[in-house]
């Protein structure tokens, strides 16, 4: 996953596949987003009102109840090549947050990252291709409060047509983004893309 600019990109330079590469099949691929959860389809019909942001408190753990992921999280730096860190590839249960950017539930643009399979098989955000709009990610956090976010839309891009400006612009408003590798898979370059899901916070617990 490769980093571009001050705002910075997440591409995919750690989305080899190893699982689907071993099984030697593209028939266990993970779940892609359909069209209906995109931007372009229009608003979800839960659409919730923006909560007011917090202040920042490093994120200790996320859940998504809907695809049954519930994980740590760790603080995610950049690499020497400017290339943002991955949690290791061992845990298969491990998120991580960009910790020198915005802090889940603060005003602006969270940013978590995670595998979605590794060579035992499937990783964290396996799923998240799965989610749709209204559905529900929480973030706990250092405070003692959890961030709960309401998902906007899933949209997957090929690796050539990252937009970044879309994913990681600033905002007014207290934001997240969770990636994980996607799209379409080859046996020799591994996955061609990205899913990322967007969500608002609309409450604190």
């Amino acid at each position: 996953m490769s980093n571009r600019s001050k705002g910075w990109g997440i591409a995919v330079a750690a989305c080899v596949g190893l699982w689907l590469v071993q099984n030697g099949s593209q028939d266990v691929t993970p779940p892609v987003p359909s069209a209906a959860q995109a931007f372009a389809a229009g608003p979800s019909v839960h659409t919730d009102a923006a909560a007011d942001p917090l202040p920042p408190s490093a994120p200790v753990r996320l859940r998504i109840p809907e695809t049954d992921v519930d994980t740590p999280m760790t603080r995610l730096g950049l690499a020497a090549d400017g290339s943002l860190d991955v949690p290791p590839e061992g845990d298969r249960n491990l998120a991580g947050w960009y910790g020198d950017g915005i802090a889940p539930g603060a005003k602006g643009t969270a940013i978590v990252a995670g595998h979605v399979d590794n060579a035992q098989g499937p990783a964290v955000f396996y799923t998240l291709g799965a989610l749709k709009k209204g559905h529900r990610i929480e973030v706990d956090r250092q405070d003692g409060r959890t961030a709960v976010f309401t998902v906007d839309a899933v949209e997957v891009y090929a690796n050539e047509d990252f937009p970044d400006k879309k994913v990681y612009g600033e905002t007014d408003r207290a934001e997240i983004r969770v990636i994980t590798c996607g799209g379409g898979f080859s046996k020799k370059n591994g996955y061609q893309g990205n899913v990322v899901a967007y969500g608002h916070l609309i409450g604190v617990r």
